[in-house]
C-alpha cells in the first residue's frame, strides 16, 4: 500500500540522527508498515542504514540486531549444543509467509507490532530473551521480551524508543524445546501457538495466539498436567477475532500444554536429554 501521508524519508547513520520528530515512525522491513494505512504518519526513518550486524555473541549470549531479517536468523550457523534451535525454523513458518517476505520483514518489527499471532516474539518469550531499548535521551534500557508486549499492537516502549537488540542467553539456547500452533484452516492466521523450554533448573511454558499478550507459565521442573491445566483454565484473557473465539482458544492451549507436559515427561523416564 502506498504510504500518501508520508513526506520525509530520513537514512540516519548515527545514532544522533535517529531522534524521532513528531509523526515520524522507524522503518526495518516495512512489511506491516506498507499494509495498511497508517494515519498521523508523515515520516520515516530507515533503522536499516545504522548498520547493525543481524547477529553478534556477547560473552554468553547471542544479540540478534532489530533489523536482523527473518531469513539472516534463519541462516545463522547455531553451535552443535544449541537445541533449542530447530524452535527458530517452526516459529518462522509459524508466520505462513513467504520466502520474499522472510527477506525484508524482521525480528524487531515482528516484536514491535505486536500482534498475538507474532511467532517470533513467542520465540524470543520461551527463550527468556531481553530487548535492549535505545531511550530518546541518549540512554538505553532493558526489559523482558515478555513484558515489552503488553496487549494487541501495544507495547511498553515510550515515544522516541527504538528496539536496538534482543539478546537471548546461551543458556536458553542449550535447551530442548516443544511446539505446537493451530489455525482454523490450513494457511490461515495462528489461532494457538503454544511453545516450551525445558531445564533441569525449571520450565518455560508459554501460550500466543490465543492470548492478547504472551501467558508465561513456569515451574521449578516438568509441571504437573493437572495444576498446569488448572491454571490455563483458569486464565480469564483469550484473544477473540474472527480466527478463533476465547473458548476454543482456551480449549486447544490446555490441549496443546497436556501433550507438551506428556511428550517431555515421557522423555524424562526414559532418561534421554532430547
Amino acid at each position: 500500500m502506498d504510504l500518501v501521508t508520508v513526506r520525509t524519508v530520513r537514512t540516519p547513520s548515527h545514532r544522533d540522527d535517529l531522534a524521532l520528530a513528531p509523526g515520524e515512525q522507524p522503518l526495518a522491513g516495512g512489511t506491516w508498515l506498507y499494509s495498511e494505512e497508517q494515519p498521523g504518519l508523515t515520516g520515516l526513518v530507515d533503522l536499516t542504514t545504522l548498520g547493525w550486524p543481524d547477529t553478534e555473541r556477547p560473552p554468553g549470549t547471542l544479540r540478534i540486531a532489530a533489523t536482523c531479517t527473518i531469513a539472516a536468523l534463519l541462516g545463522t550457523a547455531p553451535d552443535a549444543g544449541w537445541r533449542a534451535w530447530p524452535l527458530v525454523g517452526r516459529c518462522a513458518n509459524a508466520l505462513l509467509a513467504s520466502f520474499k517476505v522472510w527477506n525484508a520483514a524482521t525480528v524487531g518489527g515482528n516484536v514491535a507490532t505486536a500482534l498475538p499471532a507474532g511467532a517470533i516474539t513467542a520465540l524470543l518469550v520461551t527463550l527468556d530473551a531481553s530487548a535492549l531499548v535505545w531511550t530518546p535521551d541518549g540512554g538505553e534500557r532493558r526489559l523482558p521480551v515478555a513484558d515489552l508486549v503488553t496487549g494487541p499492537r501495544a507495547t511498553a516502549l515510550a515515544p522516541g524508543e527504538v528496539i536496538r537488540a534482543l539478546d537471548v542467553p546461551e543458556s536458553a539456547l542449550a535447551a530442548p524445546t516443544g511446539y505446537r500452533r493451530v489455525s482454523l484452516s490450513p494457511h490461515g492466521r495462528t489461532g494457538a501457538l503454544v511453545t516450551a523450554r525445558w531445564s533441569d533448573t525449571g520450565s518455560v511454558l508459554v501460550v500466543t495466539g490465543a492470548t492478547p499478550r504472551p501467558l508465561v507459565l513456569r515451574s521449578p521442573a516438568v509441571p504437573d498436567p493437572a495444576e498446569l491445566d488448572a491454571r490455563l483454565a483458569a486464565h480469564d484473557d483469550w484473544y477473540d477475532d474472527p480466527h478463533g473465539s476465547p473458548a476454543w482458544r482456551r480449549a486447544v492451549s490446555r490441549r496443546f500444554a497436556a501433550e507438551l507436559v506428556a511428550e517431555r515427561s515421557a522423555v524424562v523416564r526414559a532418561g534421554g536429554a532430547a
